[in-house]
């Protein structure tokens, strides 16, 4: 079996090309997995969408994204309702059983955090019967702490698997992210515990650059070229049981700018280095 046969990209590490685009990169470079994120499915359509991936024979190891809980309203709620469950059919129609979900900041202008995690747990168990009905599971993925306010109010993983608790494992997952997570005293135990409850959903790399970009959302690179420990954290993902696809997500806008064939060889030789020995 191959080197890369865990290897996935998710396209948001070469933004500028189409799904079409990414999917031909990837079969280029032996890549046999793809994350595609909603908006590149939506430009091309979702039934078009879905038979360029099969009939390239790749896998979809997710489908991003779904969540953004947190609306105090009612119509705001029904929105974000209505939209998860679209990404829910959407990830049926791609044969992919893992939609990510950012679960959102703060509404605008409040303060109440306590508030706004419980509204996340709310809207949760609103999606799970559907998410189980159509055999998708739901991945809560924690972001690193400087995103809570706009983006995700989870930030450990020990909260994503405390919010996973109440519903079955096949319909809520975890993600582990490297860029979010590496920093967590507790990460160690928390991995090992997710792999006990069966909620490793994906296991998502890259690295956390310093300094911070101006725009800190653009601070993820290349395995290698930050502070992650990717031995350590691989190791535990790996001891904790999980054998699935391992995706490559970078934000970063000089990778962006950069040849998308050019930067496909740049990730395999990463994750040939970095991460694969300890997978």
């Amino acid at each position: 079996m191959s080197g890369f046969s865990r290897l996935s990209l998710n396209s948001a590490t070469t933004k500028k090309w189409t799904l079409a685009q990414a999917v031909e990169g990837c079969v280029a470079a032996g890549i046999p997995a793809i994350g595609p994120w909603r908006d590149r499915v939506h430009e091309l359509g979702l039934e078009q969408a879905a038979k360029l991936i099969q009939d390239a024979g790749l896998r979809v190891s997710s489908l991003c994204r779904g969540g953004f809980l947190t609306a105090a309203d009612a119509e705001g709620q029904a929105a974000a309702l209505a939209d998860n469950r679209a990404a829910i059919l959407e990830a049926v129609a791609l044969n992919t059983q893992e939609l990510f979900l950012v679960v959102g900041g703060l509404a605008p202008g409040e303060r109440d955090v306590v508030a706004a995690r419980q509204r996340v747990a709310d809207r949760l168990a609103d999606l799970v019967p559907f998410a189980q009905e159509n055999g998708v599971r739901l991945v809560l993925e924690p972001l690193h702490p400087m995103y809570a306010a706009d983006r995700a109010l989870i930030s450990t993983l020990g909260q994503a698997l405390d919010l996973a608790a109440p519903f079955d494992a096949a319909t809520v997952g975890v993600a582990v992210d490297t860029f979010h997570v590496w920093w967590d005293p507790e990460l160690q135990a928390q991995i090992a515990r997710a792999g006990r409850e069966n909620r490793i959903a994906s296991y998502q790399v890259c690295d956390f650059n310093m300094p911070l970009a101006a725009d800190p959302l653009l601070s993820r690179g290349y395995m290698g070229d930050g502070v992650v420990d990717f031995a350590t954290i691989g190791s535990w993902v790996r001891e904790a049981g999980y054998t699935g696809d391992i995706e490559v997500e970078i934000f970063n806008q000089e990778i962006w700018d950069t040849d998308g064939n050019q930067v496909l060889e740049t990730v395999k030789a990463r994750y040939a280095d970095l991460v694969l020995p300890y997978a």
